[in-house]
């Protein structure tokens, strides 16, 4: 049986912090790794079609922050971690995308929600909801 792998959406805000921790707990608990993804959403429409991987040295001095946090995190508590990031559009559709995708063998998604509320969700859409409901692996989201 091949290692488990538990995909954590990263953004940077403390609910994606509160999304990290609850999938520590879940690594530690079925001996997992954790693949921490940022969805770096300034690039152009067309990549969000494509949704590519971009190599460590086109990430930006945020995005590496954000990964570096996550990264220091999980393995102070000794669980291997892989970042990634990539590189398109919209955050729903690039998490998806990646978590679909049989050759990264997602076995499960983590992620924390801002809770913005129904008004501005209808509005700004929910990155949460678009990966609970387009995922196919099962998703924890976290409050």
């Amino acid at each position: 049986m091949s290692t488990k792998r538990i995909m954590v959406c990263l953004d940077g805000s403390k609910h994606s912090l509160r999304g990290l921790d609850a999938a520590i707990l879940f690594a530690k608990r079925s001996d997992a790794i954790i693949i921490g993804v940022h969805s770096d959403t300034s690039f152009s429409a067309f990549s969000a079609v494509r949704a590519p991987l971009l190599p460590e040295k086109k990430w930006t001095n945020e995005v590496q922050g954000i990964i570096h946090v996550a990264k220091k995190k999980v393995e102070k508590n000794k669980i291997k971690f892989e970042g990634v990031v990539i590189g398109g559009h919209s955050s729903g559709i690039d998490l998806t995308t990646f978590a679909n995708n049989r050759k990264n063998k997602i076995d499960q998604i983590v992620m924390g929600s801002r809770g913005m509320g129904f008004p501005k969700e209808i509005f700004f859409g929910s990155t949460s909801n678009f990966v609970l409901h387009k995922a196919k692996a099962p998703v924890t989201i976290v409050k």
